[in-house]
């Protein structure tokens, strides 16, 4: 571990005490102009350190994203890397399962230059604002599994978002969680199958989440239907409390993929029960329907506009105003 990185490694330890320079120099095992030179990069790269005669060094806040700072919250076995900017943190994480990377390997990014959504759009991901994650996993499930671990994602999210924010989040069948009728989470899972088992080889959890309003707004294209988690930097280290709150949540409920538990938190939430939908396929209008109500097998069953009723398990659904 470089010196910065130990040097704030501290300083997230003893949030509630000051230490001085010369603790930090025999904490660490080097000299006391290592650890000032690490303080001055820390604050240069956005991290507030409190600083005075007789009374050390103390973080007091800032929202960058680190390693360091997620593993302080975190409570759950997962390996954590933080990077500035990624093409995409699920491209990445493919690379990494190929090479027989572990499970709970974690990719987190400050920005994607090619961010994805899914059937293939692109996903907004600005610097500094959002939070953008993706986990490997590789559950001993058929492939009917990715969906149940979207949909436990989903509810990982939303309860993180409920925890920290203390406002209500809903989710819109399948993957995308929603504050106040603004889209303010998106979800993509991919899997690669072993073809001649039909059994799950690995799985990539992609989630990015509008944690504040990027600084140079939203795309026209986004501006009437994205919103943000908070408007404003309420708690240091906000993104990284959230990434771990979202990771923590997500392994509880993992582990019992198709609880009934998580079933019933997902229905909880599940914005599109009892409304009259647009269901769409390759993202077109196909039918309108009215959505009855959520199958154990977390596919909805539709009413059409001819008193048809069927399962729909694949495709978006677009709810009406």
């Amino acid at each position: 571990m470089r010196v910065k990185e130990a040097v704030l490694a501290e300083l997230l330890a003893h949030r509630e005490q000051s230490l001085s320079g010369e603790e930090l120099a025999s904490a660490l095992s080097v000299s006391r102009s290592a650890v000032w030179k690490a303080i001055s990069r820390l604050r240069s790269e956005g991290y507030a350190i409190e600083a005075g005669p007789n009374r050390g060094y103390r973080l007091t806040g800032g929202d960058v994203l680190s390693r360091e700072a997620v593993r302080s919250y975190l409570h759950s076995p997962c390996d954590v890397h933080v990077y500035g900017s990624v093409g995409s943190t699920n491209t990445l994480l493919k690379a990494w399962a190929e090479d027989g990377c572990q499970e709970g390997t974690v990719a987190i990014a400050e920005e994607q230059t090619g961010g994805r959504g899914r059937r293939g759009r692109s996903f907004f991901s600005p610097r500094g604002t959002g939070l953008y994650m993706s986990v490997l996993l590789r559950p001993q499930q058929r492939a009917e599994a990715a969906l149940q671990i979207t949909t436990c994602a989903a509810v990982a999210v939303a309860e993180a978002i409920e925890a920290l924010s203390g406002r209500e989040a809903q989710i819109k069948w399948v993957n995308d969680v929603f504050l106040d009728g603004k889209k303010v989470c998106g979800i993509l899972t991919e899997a690669s199958l072993d073809v001649e088992t039909g059994s799950l080889r690995y799985a990539i959890l992609g989630i990015g989440i509008n944690v504040l309003p990027p600084t140079e707004g939203y795309p026209e294209d986004l501006q009437d239907v994205a919103g943000s988690v908070f408007s404003r930097c309420e708690l240091s280290d906000l993104r990284s409390r959230l990434a771990a709150a979202v990771l923590d949540r997500f392994f509880a409920c993992y582990h019992e993929l198709g609880s009934e538990e998580c079933f019933e938190a997902y229905k909880r939430r599940l914005l599109v029960l009892g409304k009259r939908v647009t269901v769409l396929s390759g993202g077109c209008a196909v039918a309108e329907a009215e959505v009855l109500a959520l199958n154990r097998d977390y596919s909805l069953l539709v009413r059409y506009e001819d008193g048809l009723c069927a399962n729909l398990s694949t495709g978006e659904v677009s709810v009406h105003p």
